[in-house]
């Protein structure tokens, strides 16, 4: 009785763990996002459970049908396409409804590409942060890529990479970045360089496949402390009564700054 957080392979199907066919196997029904995809996983390893669909599109229902399933006695397992559930994928629900019933919830280890990429980046690891998929909007990109001040990981869609790293590039050209591409399948890739470069190499070649960007600490300094350059320029500007923003913005054109954490050193 309870559920079971299941992570299945991010590309490689060799990668799932023991544990988690076992649970598999044991589990009364399997909820999937795709079950034709979660069947091509389990065929590969003889496993005949019971699969229901659970997605962003019936999250509240269904989480309630397998709450219900689970107080009457029976085992459920977990599953997201690829990866962990939760993580940029559904599964929030049915977790917290776990929690709300007082029913066991139990999380498996295994592949995530999240950690694949990071570890692959050549970047530091000691502090990160994970963003999920990139925002669209430029102005919201700017705020989530100028909010850390180490190592940030984040998803993205192949035919926008080349967008997100102009953008980056504005911001700080000369932060690492790593494009990590169909991790752990035939064609992986993992380009590193400095913002500028990529995207000078992507401008006209969007990257195939699915993609994890890492971008590496703000080139100002290698794990992001101290003052950027000229915050004591946007603070004359201020005190001279020009909007904070649009202060940051101006000495950022001048310097070759990073807009966003001049405002939020500013800010702070």
């Amino acid at each position: 009785m309870g559920l079971v957080v299941c992570p299945t392979p991010i590309g490689n199907l060799e990668d799932v763990t023991l544990r988690v066919l076992a649970a598999l196997r044991d589990a009364d029904v399997v909820a999937c996002e795709d079950t034709r995809r979660t069947r091509t996983l389990l065929d590969r390893y003889g496993v005949g459970a019971k699969l229901v669909s659970y997605h962003e599109h019936n999250e509240e229902a269904r989480s309630a049908e397998l709450v219900e399933r689970m107080r009457a006695g029976e085992s459920v397992a977990l599953v997201s396409d690829a990866g962990m559930p939760l993580v940029s994928d559904p599964g929030y629900v049915l977790v917290r409804a776990c929690v709300a019933a007082g029913l066991p919830v139990e999380v498996l280890p295994g592949p995530s590409a999240a950690l694949a990429a990071l570890v692959a980046s050549a970047l530091p690891a000691d502090r990160w942060r994970f963003a999920g998929f990139l925002p669209r909007k430029a102005g919201e990109l700017r705020r989530v890529l100028g909010e850390s001040g180490s190592t940030l990981v984040a998803f993205e869609s192949p035919r926008r990479v080349p967008a997100t790293l102009v953008v980056a590039a504005e911001e700080d050209p000369e932060r690492q970045v790593a494009v990590c591409r169909e991790l752990t399948k035939v064609h992986e890739e993992v380009v590193r360089g400095s913002a500028a470069e990529l995207a000078r190499r992507y401008a006209d070649a969007p990257p195939r496949g699915e993609v994890v960007l890492v971008f590496g600490p703000p080139s100002a300094g290698e794990d992001g402390d101290g003052p950027p350059p000229g915050l004591d320029q946007v603070r004359r500007l201020v005190d001279a009564g020009a909007k904070p923003r649009v202060a940051a913005q101006v000495v950022a054109e001048l310097t070759g700054g990073s807009a966003n954490r001049l405002y939020a050193a500013l800010t702070e």
